[in-house]
């Protein structure tokens, strides 16, 4: 029988994919011979190279390891992928990355975040806040960490951090000790049909939750009242009736001053150095539940002014007298108005550009009306072309289709070469650039366009 303590050779398809290569610095940090394969070079697969895992990027069964006693893959995969297809008909171990979250998470205590949008951040924060007080976890990031430059760390404390993901219902396979429900909004409609349907979804991993567990659950979510859990709390920056809240906040210098309340007490006057207004909510819940785990309200203060945020969440990827860039992974309508909104808390007066590079064709036809609604609130707005990911094109599914249900005046769709020409003359004082795909290269681009005299 294989478990997770007996695996030494393990391959991967799929390995650049930020959850899997998470999964691959655990084995290889178990002592396993970890390999694996990804369509393209990227800087993440690269890290792992360095970090002595095997990495190729042609999908030729000619080359893939026999040793192999397990095969993990992405649901991206294609099922017409030469390498899946040989493991599977050669009667190896295949099985998806939430299968292998299972098995790693069966006899461990447990923090398994979910939500359509903000796990990535909460998880974060969580493992950000139990490493940095000492108490220790074992750390599953859907981003990388700007604090230690990872998405994966381990520790002697038997205690999991993790992300709970909805896409393919992955998360139904984890059994938390302490959950956290972000959000609950229609999301992965390929995968589910209906709103009501990804609802379901949670409430069924709020199920999960081992006896005795806990769940915390944003205030305000539709039939938030029916998630389970032995002890229930919900959480809300801005609702003071929540179990969880902020009882005052200010913005100094680009930072959030706030202090918080909750059943294990309040925690007065703490620094977050992150913009969002949606980031007080995310950091609230991971403090609530390093209160849960006893950790001392000193320790907290230290380790949230300490958390430097992830990657492509409200980063700043230029910031001077002249320029700034903000970079976040936004890519549904709530997290684009979360954005906006964060935008607009730290710089009222100044106007900005809005660069957003919709992610999936179903995604933007799913959600057309929500997102002409919340792009139509930047000051201006280019959308950059769909990015397909694992999809095929939808017929009449484009850019310029969403754009036509945009009510703004100055709106306009832009090749990435046209966009980065729009950069070099237009050189704008305050862009955000969201989206999922490959908008950070443009990005990176962008810095240096606008960092050069």
């Amino acid at each position: 029988m294989i478990t997770r303590d007996n695996i030494s050779n393990i391959y991967f398809i799929g390995i650049g994919g930020i959850g899997m290569s998470a999964l691959a610095r655990y084995f290889k940090s178990k002592g396993a011979v970890v390999s694996g394969y990804d369509k393209t070079p990227t800087v993440l697969t690269q890290t792992l190279e360095a970090e002595g895992i095997g990495v190729h990027f042609d999908d030729n069964p000619n080359t893939c390891p026999r040793e192999a006693q397990v095969v993990v893959y992405t649901p991206a995969i294609p099922k017409d992928h030469a390498e899946l297809n040989f493991y599977r008909e050669a009667g190896y171990t295949v099985v998806k990355r939430s299968d292998v979250l299972q098995w790693i998470t069966q006899n461990s205590f447990n923090i398994c975040v979910a939500g359509t949008h903000g796990k990535t951040t909460v998880t974060s924060m969580i493992a950000h806040l139990l490493r940095h007080t000492g108490y220790g976890c074992n750390a599953f990031l859907g981003g990388i960490s700007a604090n230690y430059q990872t998405n994966f760390w381990s520790s002697p404390n038997n205690v999991v951090v993790v992300e709970a993901d909805e896409y393919d219902r992955s998360f139904l396979k984890l059994h938390p000790d302490i959950a956290v429900i972000t959000s609950m909004d229609p999301d992965h409609l390929d995968i589910y049909g209906t709103a009501a349907a990804v609802e379901e979804a949670f409430i069924a991993f709020s199920g999960q939750i081992k006896p005795g567990g806990h769940l915390l659950a944003k205030a305000g979510m539709p039939r938030g009242t029916e998630l389970q859990g032995t002890h229930v709390r919900h959480y809300h920056w801005n609702k003071q009736d929540a179990g969880v809240s902020i009882t005052q906040w200010s913005v100094e210098n680009g930072s959030y001053r706030f202090s918080m309340q909750g059943p294990e007490g309040a925690i007065q006057n703490m620094v977050l150095h992150m913009g969002g207004l949606h980031n007080l909510d995310n950091m609230l819940a991971a403090i609530s539940v390093a209160q849960i785990l006893g950790i001392d309200a000193e320790a907290i203060r230290a380790a949230v002014a300490d958390y430097k945020g992830v990657r492509r969440r409200f980063e700043y990827a230029l910031k001077t007298a002249d320029h700034t860039i903000i970079d976040d992974y936004a890519h549904h309508p709530d997290e684009l108005r979360a954005l906006i909104s964060g935008v607009r808390s730290l710089y009222p007066d100044q106007p900005f550009t809005l660069v957003f590079q919709p992610h999936l064709f179903s995604r933007t036809a799913d959600q057309a009306k929500g997102f002409a609604e919340v792009l139509a609130l930047a000051d201006e707005l280019i959308l950059l072309p769909i990015y397909p990911a694992r999809e095929l094109p939808m017929p009449g599914i484009t850019s310029e289709w969403l754009l036509d249900q945009i009510n703004h005046p100055h709106k306009k769709v832009m090749s990435k070469e046209a966009f980065q020409q729009w950069a070099t003359t237009q050189r704008p004082r305050l862009l955000v650039m969201a989206g999922a795909g490959d908008i950070d290269a443009q990005i990176t681009l962008t810095a240096k366009i606008l960092s050069t005299p």
